[in-house]
């Protein structure tokens, strides 16, 4: 399947930097697309149960189908800060800082020209593993402080994705890294994702007012939110309960349970049967299900990015932990270095 993609609609310059597409591969058939550009997964081929390679991840065979995207966070690394900041403003060491609303009333994942906008640099790539690298000067984004962002992507022959995160500032600043990859286990285009068994290690949640900035956190107990048990996606997406209708869906952090590196979510697909842990050691993980979805875009394949035919799992800090001094940190001080690792590894669900 991945020799569908021509490497060759993936090479540009965007202000001065090359752009470009690499692949990895293990001895199992798993397969990994990955573009410089928002150093994103583009594809990523699974065998299912019969052994037919499955592409699990929604994206582009361009990159012109990026740049002119009505959703432009599909499979990149997002920063410098991921989710939402009410309002766009935080105050730091004293000094309130205005960010732009660019998901009104809120700031979202960096802003307009966040990382998933940015060309990175490629320091290392191999067979399976591709080292990148992105400073955002002080300023940007209106974010205080040089910052030096490293992502690397290993595949194993475990069929484990791992991306391990780390970055040091020149100033004290904030930072919530994420991958934002649109996830299909029956395949890219292949239904709806409603199907699909989910279970997330989380006993609480952040509800959110109506502007999805979290208003504290919450019991997942006897609410649509309860995934501690494997249940449908779509089991109670649709049920009457005024946390679905802010987030036409599910569009909400969890709060993983345990600390340090553990399985934060389990989802399998109900066609495939192949199923995917999310390994984290970030203390939360946003549920997006596609909501805003409308068969606007071409994606791979020439197929349609209908509603609700993709899911994401971001791992993360809380949405607007800088206003929420209860929430875990999200301040690097500049003798700190933020290290994190989330890994995703498949499977076939027998």
């Amino acid at each position: 399947m991945l020799q569908r993609l021509n490497p060759t609609l993936f090479k540009d310059r965007i202000d001065g930097k090359q752009t470009s597409l690499h692949f990895l591969k293990n001895r199992n058939n798993v397969e990994i697309a990955i573009t410089n550009y928002g150093a994103r997964i583009v594809a990523l081929i699974v065998p299912d149960k019969n052994q037919n390679p499955t592409d699990v991840v929604v994206g582009f065979d361009s990159l012109d189908g990026y740049l002119n995207s009505t959703e432009t966070y599909h499979g990149a690394i997002v920063g410098r800060y991921a989710n939402r900041i009410a309002r766009g403003k935080f105050v730091l060491n004293g000094k309130e800082y205005q960010l732009a609303i660019n998901n009104p009333p809120n700031h979202l994942h960096g802003g307009p020209h966040g990382f998933n906008t940015q060309v990175w640099t490629i320091e290392q790539a191999t067979e399976n593993k591709i080292h990148l690298s992105y400073f955002s000067k002080d300023g940007e984004e209106n974010y205080p402080g040089d910052l030096n962002v490293n992502v690397i992507y290993t595949l194993s022959d475990e069929n484990e994705l791992s991306i391990n995160y780390e970055a040091t500032t020149g100033q004290t600043t904030i930072l919530n890294l994420t991958a934002h990859p649109f996830f299909n286990l029956n395949g890219q285009g292949n239904g709806t994702i409603e199907n699909h068994l989910l279970q997330v290690n989380a006993d609480n949640y952040n509800p959110v007012d109506n502007t999805l900035i979290p208003i504290g956190v919450y019991p997942v107990a006897n609410t649509p939110f309860d995934f501690t048990q494997p249940k449908t996606i779509g089991k109670n997406i649709h049920d009457e309960n005024e946390q679905l209708k802010y987030g036409a869906g599910y569009d909400h952090n969890f709060v993983l349970n345990k600390n340090g590196l553990r399985v934060a979510a389990t989802a399998t697909g109900d066609k495939s049967s192949i199923t995917m842990k999310v390994i984290t050691d970030q203390p939360g993980m946003q549920l997006y299900t596609g909501n805003y979805m409308k068969s606007e875009n071409t994606i791979k394949y020439g197929l349609k990015d209908n509603f609700r035919q993709a899911f994401c799992l971001e791992t993360q800090h809380f949405p607007d932990s800088p206003n929420h001094p209860g929430f875990p940190s999200t301040v690097l001080e500049p003798e700190d270095v933020f290290k994190s690792t989330t890994i995703y590894k498949f499977s076939i669900d027998s």
